[in-house]
């Protein structure tokens, strides 16, 4: 009986391994013609849309040529693969060119009826599929439905914000930070990073009015801003940025502490140093590294308490700024030093 049992599910063992072995093999064929038809599709209406390119005309208006590339795109746009393929064409296109070549793409994309495809993805229900339309407006530079993507500015996904603010950035540079007027929800630091890179990628703008978003109640919009005044050089907002001192978060007040040094700001520096004990230990490392930087021989006085400071970094700081306004008062320090640590710390700023 066992003998008969073993025979069965040994031969039931092996026509699954062949049916499944027969299975493996017309799916791997199927996948290699899909395959095949893909490489066809895409090297033909790659030649298609070169064609379309550079057969228009001086004046930038539609030919028969291009006309009929259009209908016979409009064909293929409603089945999803062969819309991912013609896409994926265009964008490549996209970025080879640049000027009327970059806007025949967009004319194109309008008229075989893509954009469609990408605006009904905004009226989804999935997160993901929102992203992926946005990023697609973004990427042909669709600017004409910004009042669409807009709304998207305080959605509850991360990423659908991050797609919804490079594409107001990427497609109207500075003017596009204004979503930061309206943002209640966090902007996180790669955001900012991503927001900051896609800026400096224009040279010829001009930065607007970021007075506003220092005073911004979204803590992240301030840091955000703050990086602005440092990197393009905000001398005009410095009274702004003095009242950021006292700012009820700590990491803002140390970063205009960090911006103000940036921007040379004198003023700043006596504030601070009139009220120095007031301050954290981190804002107070923060200001002699302003201190060093902005340093006159009137602050001398006030260096001088803080040479032998038990925390480290205002120690090197105050020996280093005092080495650099009095070289003969620092000299004499190492015969007065009064114990090893001093003295290895006044070593160690001799070697610097």
């Amino acid at each position: 009986m066992l003998i008969q049992i073993a025979w069965v599910a040994s031969c039931v063992l092996i026509t699954a391994i062949i049916l499944l072995s027969i299975y493996l093999k017309i799916m791997r064929y199927h996948l290699r013609k899909k395959e095949k038809e893909n490489t066809q599709f895409k090297n033909e209406y790659e030649a298609s849309l070169i064609e379309y390119l550079y057969s228009g005309d001086a004046l930038g208006e539609m030919n028969a040529t291009q006309e009929s590339i259009i209908q016979k795109i409009k064909v293929s746009v409603p089945i999803k693969a062969k819309r991912k393929i013609i896409i994926s064409v265009l964008y490549n296109l996209m970025n080879e060119v640049s000027g009327e070549m970059s806007d025949s793409i967009k004319l194109l994309y309008y008229k075989t009826g893509l954009i469609r495809y990408a605006l009904e993805r905004l009226e989804s229900k999935r997160w993901h599929i929102i992203a992926k339309g946005i990023g697609e407006l973004t990427r042909f530079k669709i600017d004409e439905v910004h009042h669409k993507v807009s709304k998207f500015v305080n959605h509850p996904r991360s990423e659908v914000r991050k797609e919804t603010q490079l594409y107001l950035v990427s497609l109207f540079r500075f003017e596009g930070l204004s979503f930061l007027n309206n943002l209640t929800t966090p902007l996180s630091e790669w955001a900012q990073i991503q927001l900051l890179e896609t800026l400096q990628k224009f040279d010829d703008q001009q930065i607007c009015d970021i007075r506003p978003w220092l005073k911004s109640t979204n803590d992240s919009v301030v840091l955000f801003a703050l990086k602005l005044a440092q990197i393009y050089n905000q001398f005009e907002v410095q009274d702004t940025l003095m009242e950021l001192l006292s700012h009820p978060k700590k990491q803002i007040r140390i970063t205009a502490i960090q911006v103000l040094t940036h921007l040379y700001g004198v003023e700043a520096k006596e504030l601070l140093k009139a009220n120095f004990n007031d301050l954290s230990l981190e804002e107070q490392i923060c200001f002699f590294g302003m201190l060093e930087k902005l340093v006159m021989p009137t602050d001398e006085p006030f260096v001088e308490k803080y040479l032998f400071h038990k925390n480290f970094e205002i120690q090197l700081l105050a020996l280093k700024i005092l080495k650099s306004i009095n070289i003969d008062k620092y000299m004499g320090l190492s015969q007065t030093a009064t114990n090893e640590k001093d003295s290895s710390m006044i070593k160690l700023v001799n070697s610097l």
